[in-house]
């Protein structure tokens, strides 16, 4: 289910955010994928007294070792966001303005806690 929504525009890379995310929310796990294998997102995972299931990135020179069969369980991430996406209008960006859009992605994750 949805936690935490965070807007930004199309060109911020995903690991930018990360950090604003996962602040705050106590979790024994974080799953993620290769693209927020960053030292700094680690750190500040494992400095909120959880484990970090990132798979390393291929050019990485020390691969950290993850918990493959716990990975798996992103999908479930995967088909939150197509869920969401049911909603024409989260998927297509129908609203024009970010308020309007954020507001009917609070609106389609409360829908999916009450369903």
């Amino acid at each position: 289910m949805p936690v935490r929504f965070l807007l930004t525009g199309g060109e911020v890379h995903d690991v930018t955010q990360a950090p604003a995310l996962i602040k705050g929310l106590p979790a024994e796990q974080v799953i993620a994928d290769k693209s927020y294998d960053s030292q700094a997102v680690v750190k500040l995972i494992e400095g909120q007294g959880g484990t970090a299931i990132i798979p390393s990135k291929s050019n990485r020179k020390n691969p950290r070792a993850h918990d493959r069969m716990t990975y798996q369980e992103r999908n479930r991430i995967e088909r939150l966001i197509n869920r969401l996406k049911q909603c024409r209008r989260i998927a297509t960006r129908y609203d024009k303005t970010a308020r309007n859009f954020m507001a009917f992605l609070y609106l389609a994750g409360t829908m999916l806690w009450l369903a």
